[in-house]
């Protein structure tokens, strides 16, 4: 199954262009949209979900005109927005069997066996009668993962999931997201790097509403071996050096500043050739191409 989006563009009426041009071609499985806060990612997800509408554009999944065929997608849709509501006094079990009966599951039995199945899938059975108002931002979101499984979806999309989730639960989160995103499509919209060099075997990286890059992950890092350099910039003028060398970014280690540069070539002054990641290509991109 692939999700191809053609051209699809979106103006707000306050004159921000959200999405220009935007054409993607997604494959089963996970698929990280990565870019900075505000880069036109959420808009992307809302109108993939039919829940605005495009100015101009076409989106298929597979033979399904999705823009215009409404109904047919939101019966294999499953969606966890960035804000995710819920009821906090209604405990987690009655209010999953109520969602269910909202997607059409009509037979009590079917419902206790499914909402059983979905919340020992995110480990959330023993839970089962805690006020969903009592959960840890984890459990919540994995919350929102059992009912965005509801109805066997063919596409899920979620949409910042690991923001503001300890490091322990999200890696538990990963774990979940990997494990649901063997047959399906899921697609992964995020600022932060690591989740997508974790999960994903298909990215882009999206900025002020245009697609930079669409690439694998593990390939594009490879393009960037040898290229990326590092040194301890202490007591270096950053503006005098930002003209020198294409700075992608910089950190704080230690207690030490170190900059990072692209280079094709050893630009020598005790720069130290290191490891490309993910996040290079992303602070490349985005210095290069927005």
């Amino acid at each position: 199954m692939n999700l191809t989006i053609n051209n699809l563009s979106k103006t707000y009426s306050n004159g921000v262009q959200a999405l220009v041009n935007v054409s993607l071609t997604i494959p089963n499985g996970l698929f990280g949209l990565l870019g900075p806060n505000g880069a036109g990612k959420s808009t992307l997800m809302r109108t993939i979900a039919t829940l605005q509408e495009a100015d101009n554009g076409e989106i298929w999944m597979d033979d399904l005109n999705v823009l215009e065929q409404k109904q047919e997608l939101k019966q294999t849709l499953g969606y966890l927005p960035q804000e995710f509501g819920f009821y906090p006094k209604d405990r987690a079990f009655n209010l999953l069997d109520q969602l269910s009966m909202l997607k059409g599951i009509k037979d009590k039995s079917e419902r206790k066996q499914l909402v059983e199945y979905i919340m020992k899938k995110v480990n959330l059975w023993d839970d089962r009668k805690q006020r969903i108002g009592t959960f840890s931002g984890g459990m919540k979101q994995r919350f929102g993962i059992a009912q965005a499984l509801l109805g066997n979806p063919k596409l899920i999309i979620v949409d910042e999931p690991t923001a503001g989730l300890d490091p322990y639960e999200r890696r538990r989160f990963h774990n979940l997201l990997a494990e649901i995103g063997k047959d399906i499509i899921v697609i992964l919209s995020t600022h932060i790097v690591d989740d997508v060099s974790n999960l994903c075997s298909n990215m882009a990286i999206i900025d002020k509403g245009r697609i930079l890059l669409q690439t694998d992950p593990g390939e594009i890092i490879k393009d960037f071996e040898g290229k990326i350099w590092e040194k301890d910039i202490i007591g270096i003028n950053m503006e005098d050096f930002e003209k020198e060398y294409h700075v992608i970014s910089t950190r704080l280690f230690a207690g030490k500043n170190f900059v990072r540069i692209f280079s094709e070539t050893d630009p020598d002054n005790d720069f130290k050739s290191v490891e490309s990641i993910l996040e290079d290509v992303y602070f490349y991109t985005l210095s290069t191409r927005s």
